[in-house]
């Protein structure tokens, strides 16, 4: 009645391995194995591309996947940013600071508070209140949260 899950892995690994390596890619624009092995992947029904044709198709796909990644990053990276301005007003994440109640009855984000200024890339520094002076007042942007 139990199922040999040792032997099933074995057998279907290579299959899972096999159609995640050859399947599209969004962020590159093709297949993980074309993008390792500068090639797609060659059936018997295929035919062999030799010498200087090989080369030339290698160098095209290191162009197009360097340009993907370039796009695809930068496209994440601008998903990722807050874009957070200079007197934007943002609620702070309630993580490790307690105010009046414990556990899951205090609040999870307080504020708003406004951006003072950009300490580095992802560190700013907030107007924090008289209450909170005893708080350090720069914080990452993960502990941020547009007030709307």
């Amino acid at each position: 009645m139990f199922w040999n899950l040792k032997a099933i892995g074995r057998n279907i690994c290579p299959l899972v391995e096999f159609a995640y390596s050859n399947s599209f890619q969004s962020s590159i624009k093709m297949a993980p194995y074309e993008a390792l092995h500068d090639r797609k992947f060659r059936t018997p029904f295929k035919k062999q591309i030799h010498g200087v044709d090989l080369v030339r198709e290698i160098e095209e796909k290191v162009k197009v996947i360097r340009d993907c990644l370039k796009v695809a990053s930068d496209r994440q990276k601008s998903y990722a940013d807050l874009k957070l301005k200079v007197f934007l007003k943002v609620s702070l994440w309630n993580k490790k600071l307690r105010f009046g109640r414990k556990g899951k009855l205090s609040p999870r984000f307080i504020g708003p508070y406004e951006i003072i200024e950009q300490i580095g890339p992802v560190a700013y520094r907030l107007a924090l209140p008289s209450e909170l002076e005893n708080i350090h007042n720069v914080f990452h942007v993960s502990m941020f949260r547009k007030y709307s």
